[in-house]
């Protein structure tokens, strides 16, 4: 069984595709979304609701936002333990293949996972370890937007079309721009920023607040109040999609603080991100040499896409009302799921032929020639340029700039800066070449990039036909089928709690945060009710226990709801 998942920023989803087309599939807990947040007690690891409820009142065993080092050596610090972004993401991963396995009644083997699109190699081939890591085989990674302009049945309209995906997640933004022809769904272009997402319009929140009262000292706060304050932000941005008005509360050190907010004035506060928006729109325009005009229609993606700022936004800046017709936070699952369909070929689904392109320009470093004869090293010489449909496959000449020149270096460069320094080394090869007046000996350099992200390098002199080869699979070191299968087995003491302990664990928690927000007779009357849920837990009755369950959650949903 082949599964489509989307490894979000903030939340994840897995789905799979039936004759009536793609379906989400629910976590333990009943619900579509599972937070992208590890938390670690001991031995046992928690993923998703509960995680996230332990980052609030543990917040030293706990990560989250960890897709945004992905392909980096950052490890995060668990209680005991120490992960990578890749390893952080194997366990969300792993938690979301059980949930596809009790729901589907059988193993799952593989999945197609969705990445950024404008993800480089790195991110890329760390994001296929995190699935190898979990069990899973995956031979394909989808772009974000081209999941989601599948989820959309872009693929089916009767008519020749071209579409723009404004992808903002949590903490990732991609514009795509595809055109339909028959058949083929082709990416013309994309472009992104890595760093900007639902985050980052909570933190501008966060820095209201403290700015609103600034006898609290940020500096001096503790990890877990600081974690409070950012979950009480996030809970004000949610509310202003459905008011105009939505207050921020926060209770420390016993005192309450109340922050009502105009969403003119929130609106005011994101101009800087907002902003940040216009640059990959333009870019990826300029790039696929289309007007705005030309854009046949704009679809929304991403969870960040409800927040009214960003609609409001982009209606202005698209001069049209974009599709929501597809819930944004599934549509990428959705879309990978169709992907995960079509790989097993199934009859229910219209084949249709997906051209992706590279999103970063790669290229190599050389030497400028100057006016007084001499040369300068360390330009970057552009192969193939960004937004190159793919599979594609580039030659340039390189000649030699000293006499006897006996050795040529050929840095495999990634970016788009015109200075080599500041692009992405991605690796080395040299090659002998015979020793003669300078410009009389060349080499020819090929790069090969191919749709799994794999570029092939190769170097040939001219004048004796000698060839060296690489295989590039990103900035890290590629990891053997061996050393996975170590990496998996040192992991695999760390266990998943059972499901069925899952959600008497995560209203526990959520009791236990409730109880440290509150005052006075308040705090007495959730103790008394963690208490009693605590009892029917000690008596190991099931029926006792899932009675009290139903009580204990209906207490903390009006607790909240009154909040």
């Amino acid at each position: 069984m082949i599964i489509g998942i989307d490894l979000g920023t903030t939340n994840s989803l897995v789905a799979y595709y039936t004759e009536e087309g793609p379906r989400i599939i629910p976590n333990r807990l009943g619900k579509n979304l599972t937070p992208s947040i590890v938390s670690a007690d001991g031995d046992e690891i928690y993923v998703g609701e509960t995680a996230r409820e332990r980052m609030l009142l543990y917040p030293e065993t706990a990560a989250s936002v960890f897709k945004r080092t992905m392909g980096t050596d950052k490890k995060y610090h668990l209680g005991n333990h120490f992960f990578t972004s890749e390893e952080l993401s194997s366990f969300v991963l792993r938690s979301l293949k059980e949930d596809a396995e009790v729901y589907l009644g059988e193993e799952v083997t593989e999945a197609v996972i969705s990445v950024p699109a404008y993800f480089n190699d790195a991110r890329r081939k760390a994001t296929k370890r995190a699935g190898e890591l979990a069990g899973l085989k995956v031979e394909r990674i989808i772009s974000e937007p081209t999941a989601a302009a599948i989820a959309y049945g872009l693929y089916e309209c009767k008519e020749d079309a071209k579409f723009l995906v404004f992808d903002l997640g949590g903490g990732t933004f991609d514009v795509s721009i595809l055109e339909l022809s028959g058949p083929i769904l082709e990416v013309r272009a994309v472009a992104g920023d890595n760093f900007l997402g639902g985050e980052d319009f909570t933190n501008v929140l966060e820095n209201m607040f403290f700015e609103k009262f600034p006898q609290l000292d940020r500096e001096a706060m503790d990890r877990k109040t600081l974690r409070y304050v950012h979950k009480q932000a996030e809970s004000c941005k949610i509310g202003f999609e459905n008011e105009r008005v939505s207050t921020m509360t926060c209770v420390i050190r016993e005192e309450t603080y109340e922050y009502p907010i105009d969403i003119n004035d929130y609106e005011k506060q994101c101009e800087e991100l907002l902003e940040r928006i216009r640059i990959p729109v333009r870019k990826s325009l300029a790039d696929s040499r289309l007007r705005l005009s030309e854009i046949d229609k704009v679809v929304l993606v991403g969870g960040a896409t409800k927040l009214p700022v960003v609609r409001k936004f982009v209606s202005k800046l698209f001069r049209s009302l974009p599709d929501t017709s597809v819930n944004p936070d599934e549509a990428i699952a959705l879309g990978a799921a169709v992907q995960a369909a079509m790989k097993e070929r199934k009859d229910s689904i219209r084949e249709i032929i997906l051209t992706d392109v590279c999103p970063f320009t790669l290229g190599t470093e050389v030497a400028v020639e100057r006016e007084n004869g001499g040369y300068e090293s360390g330009y970057f010489c552009p192969i193939i340029e960004r937004n190159t449909v793919i599979p594609a496959s580039r030659t340039e000449t390189m000649y030699t700039i000293r006499d006897n020149q006996s050795l040529v270096e050929v840095s495999v460069l990634q970016g788009e800066s015109r200075f080599a320094s500041n692009n992405l080394l991605l690796g080395k090869l040299e090659i002998e070449i015979p020793k003669a007046p300078k410009g009389q000996e060349s080499i020819d350099v090929t790069y090969t990039y191919d749709v799994n992200s794999i570029l092939e390098v190769q170097v040939k002199v001219n004048s004796t036909g000698k060839t060296v080869k690489q295989i590039l699979k990103g900035q890290q070191v590629d990891m053997t089928d061996e050393e996975i299968a170590a990496r998996m087995e040192e992991l695999a003491y760390l266990k998943i709690p059972p499901r069925e302990q899952e959600e008497n664990k995560l209203l526990l928690l959520r009791g236990e945060r409730l109880y440290e927000e509150s005052l006075g007779d308040e705090r007495k009357i959730v103790e008394h009710a963690l208490q009693k849920f605590d009892q029917a837990l000690n008596t190991q009755d099931p029926a006792k226990i899932e009675a009290a369950r139903g009580d204990f959650r209906a207490f903390l949903e009006e607790w909240e709801d009154n909040v």
